[in-house]
């Protein structure tokens, strides 16, 4: 039987954190781990991942629009962007069809997830304080630091690390202004969700009753409507305040895993 208040709640969270650095799975961790509550399964993810798809592409849907108007023939437009954000793509897929099974099977453990939220908070930290005190604030993401951020990206197929995470703290580390990696990772997460949901449609796993339409109906809502929110608060956010209340955060998700799941209290 279907329960209305987990598929909100579990949607919700998947909006709000799949765009803020403070790593989705150990969100979501929480409350199977807490209440009890199952796994609802992959139309499930397919859903929430749709969601927050179709919000960040359209919050960007300008950019987004303008880096396809650059691609067509003799449009004379600079296709730079582009190019870093394909650049920046390649490693993540790479990894991923190598690797997706290994860390499926090995990874997703309250173990991994705490220390890598405690880890990637402790990187976000000091990348933000070095963006702080750093005398190059570039504007425009080049190829080579764009493979260094997609490489950088890999490291979000573990569980708790966070993808856009982890992209921003790379880019920070090489010297961009917070908004320029922010815009840059969540463009990125464009390729990354798209393939994400590709791959879960091409599962044989996929197990949809005729009868839950409305369910996953309500989850992709949820889901697009709360990440298209986040996004745009988060952007705000970045270019007022900073990264560190996410790192204060995150240091306190993962202590509070480490004594409600590891520690058993």
């Amino acid at each position: 039987m279907i329960d209305w208040l987990q598929v909100v709640i579990l949607a919700l969270i998947q909006g709000v954190t799949e765009f803020l650095p403070v790593s989705s799975s150990a969100h979501l961790l929480l409350p199977s781990e807490l209440l009890g509550w199952p796994d609802q399964g992959l139309a499930f993810d397919i859903s929430v991942h749709a969601g927050t798809l179709c919000a960040v592409v359209f919050y960007f849907r300008q950019a987004l629009f303008g880096l396809a108007r650059a691609f067509m023939p003799h449009s004379g437009l600079d296709r730079s962007e582009c190019w870093a954000l394909m650049i920046a793509t390649v490693p993540v897929l790479l990894a991923g069809f190598g690797l997706k099974e290994l860390i499926a099977d090995q990874a997703r453990t309250v173990v991994v997830i705490t220390t890598t939220t405690l880890l990637f908070g402790i990187l976000l930290g000091c990348a933000d304080w070095v963006s702080r005190r750093g005398q190059r604030r570039h504007a425009v993401i080049g190829y080579r630091d764009a493979l260094l951020i997609g490489c950088a990206q890999t490291l979000a197929l573990i569980p708790g690390t966070s993808r856009s995470g982890i992209t921003i703290t790379a880019a920070l580390f090489l010297g961009y202004h917070p908004t320029v990696a922010a815009r840059f990772s969540f463009l990125l997460s464009v390729p990354v969700i798209a393939g994400a949901v590709f791959v879960m449609l091409m599962s044989d796993r996929i197990s949809m009753p005729a009868d839950a339409g409305a369910y996953y109906g309500i989850a992709f809502l949820v889901s697009a409507c709360f990440a298209y929110a986040t996004i745009r608060g988060f952007m705000y956010w970045v270019s007022k305040i900073g990264l560190m209340p996410f790192v204060v955060y995150r240091l306190l998700l993962g202590f509070m895993l480490w004594i409600w799941v590891v520690e058993g209290f």
